[in-house]
């Protein structure tokens, strides 16, 4: 069984909290959100092809993947790296090419809890509630679930 996700997104503000623990240290999971081959692996819904067109985790470095779901249909992400420091925090912008005007910034932190498990908190924040509300419409808690849920059995 795993670990559950909490997301939270309080209601009136432009901001979603993501609270994930994993039973594996904190240097094999940053090291499964900074090396593209193992990103392109997890990230994003079941039955969704990732393709790593760009990734550079280094601050000032920038990224860019396509996610091609089970019909055919193709949806663009990219942003830029803002921060990146080995197995403790990585900021980024997040855009999703079809809503270009609604970029949100994002900070994952990676925290030891002892005995080889750890914990990776994220926060998004967005320009307006109504482009947070988008994105949680348009499935972004399945996308996370289902994408930390690979992130599980690659970490095995």
């Amino acid at each position: 069984m795993s670990n559950p996700v909490t997301i939270t997104a309080p209601e009136g503000l432009p901001f979603i909290e993501i609270v994930r623990d994993f039973d594996a240290p904190v240097d094999a999971v940053y090291r499964a959100y900074a090396d593209p081959e193992l990103v392109r692996q997890w990230v994003g819904p079941n039955g969704y092809e990732t393709t790593v067109d760009t990734y550079r985790l280094e601050t000032g470095g920038r990224w860019r993947y396509i996610q091609r779901n089970p019909a055919g249909d193709e949806f663009a992400f990219n942003g830029v790296f803002h921060r990146a420091v080995p197995n403790q925090e990585i900021v980024q912008t997040f855009e999703w090419e079809g809503l270009p005007e609604f970029v949100s910034i994002e900070t994952m932190r990676f925290t030891s809890l002892g005995d080889g498990r750890s914990r990776v908190t994220g926060w998004s924040v967005f320009p307006s509630v109504e482009s947070r509300d988008g994105m949680i419409d348009n499935g972004m808690e399945h996308g996370v679930v289902e994408g930390y849920e690979r992130l599980d059995a690659l970490l095995r």
